[in-house]
This record gives C-alpha cells, sequence and structure tokens, in this order.
C-alpha cells in the first residue's frame, strides 16, 4: 500500500509540475496529451484486474502491444522458410506466385534436409513420359448405380467454408474461379448463400448438423427445403458432415448478433437469436439410419450425388457404415476424408491439436476397408487436409484418394496472408471478416481469376508429376510411388508403411490383425464403440 501511495504521489506531482509548465509556455496540445496520460497512469494504478500495469502503469502496457506485434515480427523476420505454421513460407509463396501467374521455379536447389526423419520424395522414370501426352485436364466421374445425374469432377477443387466464417467477397471470389477454372466449390455447413449462386460456378452443397437451408423452425431436417435448393442447378453434389478434421465430434455456435436478417434466411433460423449447431445428426441415429439418410437425399435430388465427410474417429464406426451399405446395397457415391490437420475459423485448441486422426493414415484406413469389403467400386474417395501442391495431390491419391479438396491454400490465392486472426472478425485482407470495410477490400473480379490460375497451375504441376513418374494418367499412382526416411539410413514406401490389401479379403473372413478388433466392434444396427 506505501507503494502504491508513493507511485500516486509521484504521478500527481510530476501531473501537476507539468501542466503547470505546459500551461505557462502556452503548448495546450502537449498539456492536452500529458493529461490523458497521466489519467491513464491514474486508472491503471487503482484498477484491480492486471496486476503488471498496477504495478507498473502505463509501462505495463507495452507488453501486450509486443505480443500483439509478435505473430507479424514472427512470420516475416524470425521464421525461416521451411519453418512456419500451419504453412510454411515455401508453400505459400508458390501459392501466391501461381495465382498472380509469376515465376514459381526455385533457385539453389532445395531447402528441406532431405536426411531428416519423414521426408517424403516420389520416384522418377528414366523414360518419364512428355507432359502434353499425360492428360492434362484429370477429371473423376462421380456417381454409382443409384446416381442418375453424375459429376465429371476436377482433381483439385474448393474445400467446404462456409458464408459467415467468410466474408461475402471471399465466397463469391471461390465461386467465381470455380466457374472459370472448371472446379467444384464446396459451400461448407453454413447454408447455400446467394453469394454462392451469383457466379455460376459448380457446388457440393455441405449439409451438417444445424440443417442450414434445410431444416424446419425446430432445427430438424426439412425435406421440402432441401428439396428446393438441390434442385438448383449449381448444385451438382451433395455432402453429409459427419465431422471435419480441425474439431471433429465438437458442435457450433452462431451467436445472436452475428444471425442479420440476410443470414437468418440463408440458414432458416430466427433473426437475432442464437443458434447452435448440434455435434451429432438428428435425422439418424444408427449406421443403417445413415445409409437410408443417403437414399433419401438421392431421391429427393433427382439422383445427383450424394456423399458424406467425416475425419476418421472409431474405427469401428466405419467399418459399422460399410457393413450397413452391403446390407441394403445402397451406397454413396463418395466420401470426403478429413484429416485432423484441417484448419478451420474458430477451434478449442484441444480439439485442432488432440482429435482425429491426421490424412494420411485415415486415407490409407478408409480406401483399405471400401477395397477388403470389394465396395470401392461403387464410391469415390475426396481427401481434404492440407493439400496445397502438386506434390500434395500425388500423395493423397497414392494413399486412396481419387480426388482432392483444399482450403487454406484457396484462401490464400484470394490473398490471405495467414494473420491468424480468422476467429476475431479483424482479417486484413478481408477473406475472413464481416467488417464492411474489410471486406471491400477484397475485389471479386480479380481475386477470382486468381484463384482459377493457382486450381490451373497446381493441376498443370500434378500432371508435369505424372509424366516425371513414367505415368499417363492418376489411376496409376501406388503407394509404391511414395517414399518416406524414417531413419537417417532407412527409407520405405508407403506400401509397407500403410499396407494394401486384397480386393474382397474382408467377405471371406481374411482379416488383417490390425482390423480384427474393429471389426468385431462394428454393427451395422448402433454407434457401438466399446
Amino acid at each position: 500500500m506505501r507503494k502504491l501511495f508513493t507511485q500516486v504521489a509521484l504521478v500527481t506531482l510530476i501531473a501537476f509540475a507539468a501542466a503547470a509548465y505546459f500551461l505557462w509556455s502556452g503548448f495546450w496540445w502537449f498539456f492536452g496529451v500529458f493529461a490523458i496520460l497521466a489519467a491513464w497512469g491514474f486508472y491503471d494504478m487503482f484498477q484491480t484486474r492486471h496486476s503488471l500495469i498496477r504495478n507498473f502503469p502505463l509501462f505495463g502496457r507495452a507488453r501486450w502491444i509486443m505480443e500483439s506485434l509478435r505473430p507479424k515480427l514472427y512470420q516475416y523476420f524470425v521464421e525461416s522458410d521451411t519453418d512456419g505454421r500451419p504453412i510454411n513460407r515455401i508453400d505459400r509463396s508458390t501459392i501466391y506466385q501461381r495465382a498472380k501467374l509469376e515465376t514459381d521455379t526455385m533457385p539453389f536447389g532445395t531447402q528441406l534436409n532431405v536426411y531428416a526423419e519423414g521426408y517424403e520424395w516420389m520416384t522418377h522414370s528414366i523414360v518419364p513420359i512428355g507432359h502434353h501426352d499425360v492428360v492434362q485436364d484429370p477429371r473423376v466421374l462421380i456417381g454409382n448405380k443409384d446416381c442418375k445425374q453424375p459429376y465429371n469432377c476436377s482433381v483439385f477443387n474448393v474445400s467446404a467454408m462456409s458464408y459467415g466464417s467468410l466474408s461475402k467477397n471471399a465466397i463469391e471470389a471461390l465461386n467465381g474461379g470455380a466457374k472459370i477454372g472448371g472446379f467444384a466449390h464446396n459451400t461448407g455447413e453454413g447454408g447455400l448463400s446467394p453469394y454462392h449462386l451469383k457466379q455460376g460456378g459448380d457446388l457440393i452443397w455441405q449439409i451438417g448438423t444445424g440443417y442450414f437451408s434445410t431444416r424446419n423452425p425446430d432445427g430438424t431436417f426439412s425435406p421440402e427445403a432441401f428439396k428446393i435448393n438441390a434442385a438448383k442447378p449449381q448444385v451438382r453434389m451433395i455432402e453429409i458432415k459427419l465431422s471435419q478434421g480441425a474439431k471433429p465430434g465438437h458442435g457450433g455456435i452462431l451467436p445472436a448478433q452475428k444471425v442479420t436478417a440476410e443470414v437468418a434466411a440463408i440458414r432458416l433460423v430466427k433473426e437475432g437469436e442464437t443458434v447452435f449447431s448440434p455435434p451429432y445428426h438428428s435425422a439418424f441415429n444408427t449406421p443403417k439410419g445413415l445409409v437410408l439418410f443417403i437414399k433419401q437425399l438421392r431421391e429427393l435430388s433427382e439422383g445427383k450425388p450424394i456423399g458424406f465427410k467425416l475425419c476418421i474417429g472409431h474405427k469401428s464406426e466405419f467399418i459399422a457404415i460399410c457393413k450397413a451399405m452391403i446390407e441394403l446395397d445402397t451406397y454413396p457415391d463418395f466420401i470426403t476424408v478429413d484429416g485432423g490437420e484441417g484448419g478451420t475459423g474458430a477451434a478449442p485448441q484441444e480439439f485442432s491439436n488432440y482429435v482425429g486422426a491426421p490424412l494420411m493414415d485415415s486415407l490409407a484406413f478408409v480406401h483399405n476397408i471400401l477395397i477388403g469389403f470389394d465396395i470401392k467400386k461403387h464410391i469415390k474417395v475426396i481427401a481434404s487436409g492440407k493439400v496445397l501442391t502438386g506434390f500434395h495431390i500425388v500423395r493423397a491419391i497414392a494413399l486412396g484418394a481419387d480426388v482432392t479438396n483444399s482450403a487454406r491454400a484457396m484462401m490464400m490465392a484470394l490473398g490471405c496472408i495467414q494473420a491468424l486472426v480468422c476467429n476475431k472478425n479483424t482479417c486484413p485482407t478481408g477473406v475472413a471478416t464481416q467488417d464492411p470495410q474489410l471486406v471491400a477490400g477484397l475485389v471479386v473480379d480479380d481475386k477470382k481469376v486468381r484463384v482459377a490460375n493457382y486450381h490451373n497451375e497446381t493441376v498443370k504441376s500434378f500432371t508435369e508429376l505424372l509424366g516425371a513418374a513414367g505415368i499417363k494418367e492418376a489411376s496409376q499412382i501406388s503407394r509404391s510411388h511414395i517414399y518416406r526416411r524414417v531413419f537417417m539410413n532407412q527409407v520405405t514406401t508407403f506400401e509397407d508403411i500403410f499396407p494394401s490389401i486384397e480386393k474382397g479379403s474382408f467377405l471371406e473372413d481374411e482379416i488383417p490383425d490390425r482390423y480384427k478388433n474393429d471389426f468385431a466392434r462394428a454393427n451395422a444396427e448402433s454407434w457401438c464403440i466399446i
């Protein structure tokens, strides 16, 4: 207490002395500034929430300033080209360069430590195929025996990002890029907005647990609302979101202040009321229920491709879904596999860092299960989770994907600088914000071209890698094409790390030991995880 009184007395003395001097000298402007700082100092001394600034008035606030500047200073002046997280500067620069059609070649050799554990590379051939002899625009037809409107999908597309999380200009630019480049744009679970439809690009309409744009007033699924939106010509596929890699098993909350009249109309909710997205679906509660829901959506959409997205958790649950498919002889047209390294605008730290299987492990598992049941022929697999370059596409396909999606790379093509403020509504580039002044900085006509450029150049890089490996088509990539260093003096292929299985082996009760316990727990009638 004595120290506090001493501080008060000292500040008061200085204040009176400075005030008298400035008043006598006629420097009213300096007097005003000093008076404000003095008042601020008195406030700091008497407030009780922050010990640091109570003990060190005004000066203690410098810590907050330095904390806010740290990420920016670190990104520009401290981190190396290979160390940045979640996306390093080498990959960021490649995305920017391709989006702007600038030189994306690298001088003086790799900066990666090729002898470090975890380093990966792909094999090439002594007799490579010329770039023009490889399929230039690789596409995959999505749609099985029950699908009436199959979709010819690009090998690289825009992953799920909702309007609300992203600005209206960002959504428009992404869809405009998809229109120019002939690839698909996933809406995210936030509903089908006018900004998704305005540019006319192909859409994958995602339906989450909140059933936005297809819900009844009580939050349950509305077949009538679904049928109206599914009939839109831009909607080429429908995706049921079970979970996402960045926060699997976690529901969402849209605060009341963000539920404007426009958002309420898009999501079919009440204006000005907080909206909760539960962590689970109410339209089904068993593996068979999910499969029947897929069948219902296919019928309501008049045969458009229907699939679901998930991050792998309990392996027995995915096996149970496959058992239900076989029993009902009904299959999704596609399955989107999201990795635990996936991004989001906001998620609890524990969920982003410690929940959900990473993409490579998940892809290998999903592909093996589908092959083991001999149902892969009905289902295309889409990979989503830090797919940024042509090599990432090759790697995903080697592990079992047919198609890939990317979210953060597409955001960077829009101008995202990885400021890491997506959850604060202060995105400086107008991508992940609803602030009208910041949104205005993102010009749709310019950014949609950049998105299309990035997509085109990345797919071009992918086809060049195929040619280097002596491959003409993506379907010829195998796990043996990718190597990883596991120790300083030991390398191995993905086939050794993620062993494949024989087609239809599960039907003959030839189940590898690593899957036996999960098979025993898998039940098509319930989500039995014990």
